[in-house]
């Protein structure tokens, strides 16, 4: 009898306990821990441009299928473009294939927000900026500042896990070490050499640059370019910093060549590319290189086309996610 009652109060205890993971359990899943990633950019108002950002999405949901894929805008000003744009029975008729997330673009912080509420409280947030500049910087800085929430249980607390994946060109650190990302992501451009090529044309990128930051990055993936692709004329020049139109046009001029093929090193082929690059006002980077007799051909497409390019924000969100023990 007594060993009965023994066996009796194991069984109702081990029931007991049961219970109580169970019922932490539902209180966990009530909280939610479901996983997202937050694909980061600066964005673009051009309809056209928004396939490069589709795109990337598309790699990236298509790579992880069971995880929330969700896209932000860093600018305000684009944000605001897209917003208005809810509104306008003109513009929505002619572009009726614009996806609803896009006219409600949201920043990195209401993204994260929105996702945390609904219950994701482990998210990657991936830039999709070239570089570590300024823009990437300024991500960080928010995914810090929620990550500096701390609430007295934490059970309660806001993300189980947010982190930030790197920049294409990798940033600094002992981690991943940016050079491999910078050999990585001119493997990635190898078509654009070849257009060069077949055109017997020198390649000429256009990237953005940054007002605050070292843009030594660029000279530094230029000279990496050339590397892998030694037996082609490669430059970078930048809208914003170092090295500018002129230094650019003085580096062809030098190597007298006369013919080039004019591409953004740009995620989207935006305003950017549209105007300061490919425009008809007499500072645009093609007039500015057809007056010193080299002949321009623009190729108007962003980075995000490439999907070898694309590719580079997934294997950067794996190793996020590999660093952090995140299962996705």
């Amino acid at each position: 009898m007594k060993n009965f009652r023994n066996k009796f109060m194991v069984c109702i205890t081990a029931i007991i306990f049961s219970f109580i993971i169970i019922s932490q359990a539902i209180a966990m899943n009530h909280l939610g821990d479901k996983k997202a990633i937050v694909l980061a950019g600066f964005g673009t108002s051009y309809p056209s441009a928004l396939v490069n950002i589709t795109n990337i999405q598309k790699a990236v949901q298509k790579a992880f299928p069971k995880v929330k894929v969700r896209i932000a805008f860093t600018s305000n000003i684009i944000r605001n473009i897209w917003h208005k744009r809810q509104h306008d029975a003109k513009f929505l008729a002619a572009n009726k294939n614009i996806p609803k997330e896009i006219l409600y673009v949201k920043g990195p912080l209401a993204t994260i927000a929105e996702l945390q509420d609904a219950g994701y409280r482990t998210i990657i947030v991936q830039p999709t900026h070239i570089y570590c500049g300024e823009e990437f910087l300024d991500l960080c800085s928010y995914v810090k500042g929620l990550n500096s929430i701390k609430t007295i249980k934490k059970k309660y607390s806001p993300f189980v896990k947010l982190v930030i994946g790197r920049p294409a060109l990798g940033m600094f650190g002992p981690t991943h070490d940016y050079h491999e990302d910078m050999k990585i992501a001119a493997k990635k451009l190898v078509k654009d050499v070849m257009l060069a090529k077949k055109n017997n044309s020198a390649l000429v990128y256009m990237g953005h640059g940054n007002e605050f930051f070292s843009t030594g990055m660029y000279v530094e993936f230029q000279q990496v370019m050339r590397r892998t692709y030694p037996k082609a004329h490669i430059f970078i020049g930048t809208v914003e910093g170092y090295p500018s139109l002129n230094d650019t046009v003085f580096a062809v001029k030098h190597s007298k060549i006369k013919k080039i093929i004019l591409k953004p090193f740009m995620i989207v082929a935006g305003d950017h590319a549209n105007n300061d690059m490919a425009g008809d006002d007499d500072d645009s980077w093609k007039n500015t290189f057809k007056r010193e007799g080299i002949r321009v051909k623009c190729i108007i497409k962003g980075l995000g086309e490439n999907q070898k390019w694309d590719s580079i924000y997934v294997n950067h969100i794996k190793d996020a996610a590999r660093d952090n023990n995140i299962t996705l």
